[in-house]
Formats: C-alpha cells, structure tokens, sequence
C-alpha cells in the first residue's frame, strides 16, 4: 500500500519490485489519499481480497500506514471501519503490518492509531487499539530525502507536538486493570524520556531541515525524534491541539500539522499555571539558555521561542488566517470536548468555555495576552530566544545511553 506520487519514485519502485521477485501473489494499492477517507478503505480492502492478502506492507506517511491499520481490522474481523471507532473496539489481533515511513512526523509505524475521515462526521475519527500497532518498523532517512519543504514542515512539526503534548499531559493514577482496556494511560517518567529525547532532536533539526532537505543529519534527527515522539504519544496520548484540530481541520481541509502546530503555543499558554515547571524543562531541553531562570521566565522563553520556531516553518499564526470562521469557534470546541480520549490529556480546564477561548486567542493571535504581563522577564525570554534561534545548530550530538 502506497500512493501515485510514492509509486513513482525510484526507491519504492525498487522495494515493489523487489517484492514481486519473492513473494508468489502481490496486490498494489497506490491510490491512498490523505487524511484517509472511507471510501479508500473500502477499495484497499477490495484489493487486498483480490490477492487473498495475509500480509500487508504500507510504504508512505502517516496517510498511508493509517490506512493499512484499518484494512487490516477489516480484513480479519469484517464489519466496517465505524465499528471500530474509540478506543479497544478491535477484538483481537489483525494481519501482520510491516510500515514503512516516508515522512518524519506522524509516528504511525509504531503507535496504536489510525485516524480516518467519515464523510457523515464534522471531523476525524481515531481508531486507537493495541492490536494495530504494527508489527515491524523501518524507520529509514533515506526514503525521506525527497519529502518537500512544505510536507516537511507540516510532518515535523506534528511530530514536535507529540513530544510536546505527551511530556505535558495530564497524569492519571492506575490501580488494577485490564492491560487493553485503554490506549491513552498519561504521561509518566517512560514517556517523559522519550518525549524530551523527541524534542530536543526535533527542535535542533526541524528548521534546518525545511531550509535543506539534503541535510543527512538533520534529516536522520527527524526520522529519529519522529520515532521517540511516537514511542511517548502512543503510551502518553496526545491533547487539546490534537482534539480541536479533528472539527477545525475536516472544516478547513488544511493538513493535520499545519492545525496542530498553529493550536500548540495556545493550548500551552492556557495551561501554563500547572505546566511551567515542564514548559521550563523543554526550554532548556530545546537549546535555550535558561540557566539561572525561574521556571516562569523560562516558560516564557520556551513559548516565545515556539513562536519563532512556528514562524521559521512557515505555520500561519491564526486561525483567521486558514479560513476559520469566529463564529463557528464555540461550534468547534463542544465538537472537540467530545473526543475524551485527547481531551481527557489536556493539563487545563477542558470545559467548553476554556476550550473556546483557546480558539479565541488562536483565532486573533492572542498568544502573548500572558507573557506580556510579565515586563522584563518577558523582554529576558525574547532575548534568549533569539538569541538561540540565530545561533548555529548546536556542535556535536549528546549521548541519549
């Protein structure tokens, strides 16, 4: 499973072919376009009883693998892919999935999602179960270098907002349980590991790699710091930036990182009383020089500096600016209140009236209405923040034993 563009490169042209050479019976399925609309998971699934398919191997980004997921539940368990919306729906195991991804930003080929658009839905739907993790990974740079800028960013910057969303979550306390009765656990010190490995990889890689994609370390950090973002949301979950982004991004037809990017700083800033001690730890896990900061200064330089970062990638600053309507912002924040397995995530209030003024601020560009009320300790984190953003990649690369 692939798409047109993909199939038409040399490097997965090659694997097809390689395929084909070993393997008796072989279905291609080249017609996956994004955000997965059901109408392609009723057609890949036709394709693959064609063959008599037993296993699937998916070559794309996050489109791609999010399909293969769920024509493998359907192969093995029939019925149709609204029977399986939420979390644990899926009854048991599915085909063996070999996912092999061209992007570095979503993180599929290694989490428990696929997300898939219902034309009979206001926005996406997310099929979250420990039986479609798949079941091998090849995580290759290579097959990334011709991603284009753009692709680039918008992937890259979801895959920050994995990191960022899993080290921020909210926390739950676990007593006994059944071990597949819920994807979404919160965050703990195991994803916090990964979420900060993810951060720092991304956050030194991702504008360098937008400028020059033939950069073989930085795109070798983003393939890497995609992985571990993926390793955090999968166990973690993601948040509020995720769960606004389903009604915002089925209204707006615009790319899911693109909306989760643009979402982060705000959902951020709303929570900043019960996050700044972790927002300070991702500042100075993303190379600014917060030394001898409070907490409070480096949050704001870590907000501050995400701005920049967003702006560098070329990430609009509003809502406004992709085509939402004012009007529909309440509309969207009861849509979003309904997704409880993100939501429930969000380190702040998640009632309707905090989440509309989320996409209040978001939609004006409000983000500094906070850190403006701190005088010379936001003038201190602008400081640090350029001064960071302007600097050369930091030399070397920090063991991660």
């Amino acid at each position: 499973m692939t798409d047109r563009v993909l199939l038409g490169q040399p490097g997965v042209a090659g694997i097809v072919a390689a395929v084909r050479e070993k393997v008796e019976a072989v279905g291609v399925f080249a017609d996956a376009t994004p955000d997965v609309p059901l109408t392609d998971v009723a057609l890949a699934v036709s394709v693959a009883a064609e063959v008599g398919a037993d296993v699937i191997l998916a070559i794309g980004g996050g489109t791609v693998i999010d399909l293969a997921k769920i024509v493998g539940v359907i192969r093995c368990h029939g019925g149709t892919p609204r029977d399986f919306y939420g979390e644990s729906k899926v009854p048991g195991p599915t085909m063996p999935l070999v996912a092999v991804p061209t992007t570095s930003g979503t993180g599929s080929e290694l989490t428990p999602v696929s997300v898939l658009t219902d034309p009979d839905r206001e926005l996406k739907v997310g099929v979250s179960s420990v039986h479609i993790v798949p079941d091998f990974a090849i995580v290759d740079p290579e097959l990334t270098y011709s991603c284009p800028a753009t692709v680039t960013a918008h992937s890259g910057i979801d895959a920050f907002c994995h990191a960022v969303e899993s080290y921020t979550a909210r926390p739950r306390a676990h007593g006994p349980r059944d071990p597949v009765e819920q994807v979404f656990l919160g965050r703990n010190p195991i994803t916090d590991h990964y979420a900060l490995l993810a951060a720092e990889r991304i956050a030194r890689s991702l504008p360098q790699v937008v400028r020059d994609g033939g950069d073989k370390d930085a795109r070798a950090d983003m393939s890497y710091g995609s992985m571990l973002a993926g390793l955090a949301f999968s166990h973690a979950g993601n948040a509020a930036p995720h769960a606004l982004q389903y009604p915002i991004g089925a209204a707006t037809h615009t790319p899911h990182g693109l909306g989760v990017g643009l979402l982060l700083p705000y959902a951020l800033d709303a929570a900043r009383d019960a996050i700044g001690d972790r927002l300070a730890v991702l500042a100075a896990a993303c190379g600014l020089d917060v030394t001898g900061a409070s907490d409070a200064e480096a949050a704001d330089a870590f907000l501050t500096w995400l701005d920049g970062l967003l702006a560098d990638i070329g990430i609009p600053a509003t809502l406004a600016d992709i085509g939402v309507a004012r009007a529909d912002l309440p509309r969207f924040a009861e849509m979003a209140s309904g997704v409880t397995r993100l939501i429930q995530n969000h380190p702040g209030p998640t009632d309707t009236a905090s989440l509309t003024a989320i996409l209040e601020a978001a939609w004006i560009g409000d983000r500094t209405r906070h850190v403006l009320t701190q005088g010379a300790e936001m003038v201190t984190g602008v400081a640090r923040s350029q001064a960071w953003r302007t600097a050369a990649r930091p030399p070397g690369r920090p063991s991660e034993g």
